[in-house]
């Protein structure tokens, strides 16, 4: 097996600004994405792992904005996780 050292975290909060993903009245799917985001983030952080966030506030980021984010965060680095969240919506049983 071919372990590789992972050298850095990309936290990605899923959608922002007016992409608000699922909504159910006002709970906002972007808004639970950014804390999740937040939440690792810190978390990752206190164990000293070096991490790096694609929005830290309520922006838009189009999908090609988002891949040119990740890649200005840690060019072209195998050893770099991503961690993208969504948390989608879904129906009733």
């Amino acid at each position: 097996m071919n372990e590789r050292e992972i050298t850095g975290v990309i936290v990605d909060a899923g959608h922002g600004g007016v992409d608000s993903g699922a909504v159910n009245g006002n709970i906002y799917e972007k808004n639970f994405n950014l804390q999740a985001a937040e939440y690792i983030y810190d978390r990752l952080r206190e164990l000293g792992i070096p991490a790096k966030m694609t929005r830290e506030e309520d922006v838009n980021l189009p999908k090609n904005e988002r891949i040119a984010k990740v890649r200005e965060l840690y060019p072209l680095d195998e050893s770099v996780l991503l961690i993208s969240n969504h948390m989608n919506a879904g129906g009733e049983t």
